[in-house]
């Protein structure tokens, strides 16, 4: 017997505030990475990772700069965009080449 039960992601998701937030305390002279995430609760690492992530995006990790959409899920189109193009791309240099065979067959 099975219970039909939801399960919640094991992974906890912070807001962009909660994140920039630890990120500036922790770039603060007088604290540490190590004592701000003991204050909130979480990993040592996760500030190390957003540290890194924010100063390698810079404002792009944190969802949106100037009115543009950075996050996963744009990032994800965006992607799926770019391969879009070079399959579309790769074809039509495909029928280039066919359409200069025939047209060579032709005469």
């Amino acid at each position: 017997m099975t219970k039909n039960k939801k399960h919640k992601n094991k992974y906890k998701h912070y807001t962009e505030d909660f994140r920039r937030e630890a990120v500036r305390r922790a770039d603060d002279p007088n604290t540490s990475a190590t004592e701000v995430a003991r204050e909130l609760g979480i990993h040592p690492g996760q500030i190390y990772n957003w540290r890194r992530q924010y100063k390698r995006l810079s404002e792009k990790q944190f969802n949106s700069l100037n009115g543009l959409d950075y996050s996963m899920e744009e990032s994800e189109e965006i992607r799926k965009l770019k391969r879009e193009i070079a399959d579309l791309k790769e074809e039509r240099d495909f029928l280039k080449k066919a359409a200069a065979y025939f047209s060579n067959q032709n005469r």
